[in-house]
């Protein structure tokens, strides 16, 4: 394990790190933009680099979306083709990581060894206290659970400190800033206010899980990749949502 760098003292010794699909498209919304994913991978490098261990749930959103399509497909097919599509994400943003010279894990909650590790709580742990990124492909393995569900089981399983949610906006508003120019951005949130508000920061299994668990979420904007560095060294960027707001 390396040490800090640059004097930056970390706040937390253990993240967890959700990802949606989408952000790996970038400007394309489908597929893959390796530019992007480079400067995700930088960030990602640093927070390493300074001592902090990283788990990683990605969607897979930017390849197929299980939810969008069950009109067509029956619900659980639909589901697992999503599945699959957090692998080949999470395939992606392993290689590149490890191109530059961080270690990596992919662990799958679907068995497929050729490919990668199955899911097995203690040895991902292991990983992490090595020093090595550990990234958690195929959701929670069931249908009908989202990647944030998988987020918010995983970092209960691991003991991350937070949970940490990139997403395209700089925190949790009251309403869609998209559409209301008048939106007012929170600093800070109770589980209680995001689930009774329907605040759609994660869906509501996915944040009754963290209420029940006590897992802080940091709701921030990755369309700067360089939030991603801020957000695992601790840095008071978006949102946070805890127990007590």
């Amino acid at each position: 394990m390396k040490g800090v760098v640059c004097g930056m003292q970390p706040r937390y010794k253990r993240v967890l790190l959700k990802i949606s699909g989408e952000a790996l498209a970038g400007s394309k919304h489908t597929g893959i933009d390796y530019e992007v994913v480079n400067k995700i991978c930088e960030n990602i490098k640093k927070g390493i680099e300074t001592g902090v261990q990283i788990a990683i749930v990605i969607g897979g959103g930017n390849f197929w979306r299980g939810k969008a399509n069950e009109d067509n497909i029956y619900r659980t097919r639909a589901d697992h083709m999503g599945m699959l599509a957090t692998v080949m994400n999470s395939l992606a943003l392993a290689d590149i990581l490890e191109k530059m010279g961080v270690m990596v894990r992919v662990q799958t909650a679907i068995s497929m060894q050729q490919i990668a590790e199955p899911y097995i709580r203690n040895r991902a742990v292991r990983h992490l206290e090595k020093g090595r990124v550990v990234i958690f492909g195929c959701g929670t393995g069931n249908p009908f659970f989202s990647t944030d569900t998988a987020a918010a089981l995983r970092a209960a399983e691991i003991n991350a400190d937070i949970i940490l949610k990139a997403t395209k906006v700089d925190g949790v508003y009251d309403s869609d800033p998209f559409k209301n120019p008048n939106a007012v951005r929170f600093e800070s949130l109770s589980y209680i206010d995001v689930l009774n508000r329907g605040l759609g920061v994660m869906d509501s299994t996915a944040a009754s899980l963290c209420m029940d668990n006590d897992i802080p979420i940091l709701v921030f904007c990755m369309e700067d990749p360089q939030n991603i560095y801020r957000a695992v060294i601790g840095e008071d960027i978006g949102t946070i949502v805890r127990g007590k707001n």
